[in-house]
């Protein structure tokens, strides 16, 4: 039995019985083995790409399996499931060893009864040709995109069939890794031979001091990264911290920061000035810190703070990041659990935003602005909760808005930056 493909499977099963997050799942898997770095590999392909098109995946067991597939056992689900992503999206692996493998599998674990199934359905699947829909239907998108029905749905309701496409053939791709350049400590050039000399390919972009590095797998593992030279930040993101027009001597408050990335760029664009980093939970507050330490950044403060409850001892700011708890569709590329959550789990975040947002008002100066994001592609979190703060504060005004999505390299975002008159 192959112990990446196991492992593997054993993780799908975690993610979507209990609702486990991916990528926190997955490493702590692998620490406790002692898999090769090919095996280690090959187990993250196969993880994170059954999860990335375990919607189609499902579409082709359901064509071959007359059960409902909540009714077949766990661990034997997640093994078809691994089976027939390696089948249909791994050309390197022969047809056989994906057959084979998943039924070692099942032999050696408590649903050895599931054996032959397994063998059944997969014998099955090699000797069929399913066709998937070509429609463009909510249903059909998700299908062939491999995207819940109900998140095709928002995606189609805002934004239209051709952009929905395309962001979900995006999200099925890997997501490329921006870094921000640390320019108290080296410039973008001098960064980006540092790391060509690894073979790490560090592009220019349109955004300052932010590179595109082709081949940065493990950015942790470098002495660059340890030299506290850089830090990773989607480009979508750093954006959005532009628009906010941080001066030199800014008093910024990031209402939601952990792990800390708009913090730290924001002290870097305040280079006089100071930044208040907050997050709800003190395990997370120490992330902010160790990586502004590590960064060298001395203008930055991080505090223990619920975001949703006005402390009148902060003081009030110039700028105000307010990144608030999202759905997170934006980041499906990078997170294909989110694709797996109940709908209803997300039920309660428009009220958390709205609020936090109500409360970003009490912090700020007259004359400065707030920045409300996040990394959805919900209207619902975006604009209409944006609208209803402008609704009942007849003082701001929106200055700027956008829409962040993949087309342009990015993760999907959202941004509004709110002036208070």
């Amino acid at each position: 039995m192959n112990k990446a493909r196991f492992i593997a499977a054993k993780a799908v099963a975690k993610v979507t019985n209990e609702g486990a997050y991916s990528n926190l799942l997955l490493n702590s898997m692998l620490k406790e083995t002692n898999l090769s770095k090919e095996d280690k590999a090959l187990c993250t392909t196969i993880f994170y790409g059954t999860l990335d098109r375990m919607v189609t995946i499902d579409y082709y067991l359901k064509s071959l399996i007359k059960t409902p597939l909540k009714k077949v056992k766990s661990l034997t689900l997640a093994v078809l499931r691994t089976a027939v992503f390696q089948i249909k999206y791994l050309d390197k692996i022969p047809v056989s060893a994906a057959v084979n493998e998943a039924v070692k599998i099942i032999k050696a674990s408590k649903e050895s009864f599931n054996a032959s199934f397994v063998n059944g359905v997969l014998r099955s699947l090699l000797r069929s040709e399913i066709l998937l829909p070509e429609d463009d239907t909510a249903e059909s998108i998700s299908v062939r995109y491999s995207c819940p029905p109900w998140i095709t749905e928002i995606l189609l309701k805002g934004y239209g069939a051709q952009f929905t496409k395309e962001f979900l053939e995006d999200a099925l791709k890997t997501p490329p890794v921006f870094i921000r350049v640390n320019t108290k400590k080296t410039d973008k050039q001098k960064l980006a031979e540092l790391l060509e000399k690894k073979n790490i390919q560090a592009t220019f972009t349109d955004c300052d001091d932010a590179l595109l590095a082709e081949g940065l797998v493990a950015p942790e593992e470098t002495d660059e990264y340890k030299q506290g030279l850089f830090f990773v930040q989607d480009i979508s993101c750093q954006k959005a911290v532009g628009m906010l027009g941080i001066k030199d001597d800014s008093l910024v408050l990031d209402m939601c920061a952990a792990p800390g990335g708009k913090s730290f760029l924001a002290s870097l664009l305040a280079k006089k000035g100071r930044v208040v980093s907050c997050d709800l939970h003190e395990h997370r507050v120490g992330l902010i810190e160790k990586g502004a330490d590590r960064l060298a950044i001395d203008n930055i403060s991080a505090k223990c703070l619920d975001a949703t409850v006005f402390d009148s001892t902060l003081g009030l700011f110039d700028r105000i990041i307010c990144d608030v708890p999202c759905s997170g569709l934006g980041v499906i590329r990078r997170k294909p659990d989110i694709k797996y959550k109940p709908q209803d789990s997300f039920g309660e975040l428009i009220k958390i935003q709205r609020s936090i947002l109500y409360n970003a008002d009490k912090y700020l100066k007259q004359g400065g602005k707030i920045l409300y994001s996040t990394c959805t592609l919900n209207p619902r979190e975006n604009r209409e909760n944006v609208d209803d703060f402008l609704k009942n504060h007849k003082n701001y005004t929106l200055e700027a808005e956008k829409t962040f999505s993949s087309k342009e390299g990015g993760d999907g975002f959202y941004s509004a930056v709110l002036l208070k008159m």
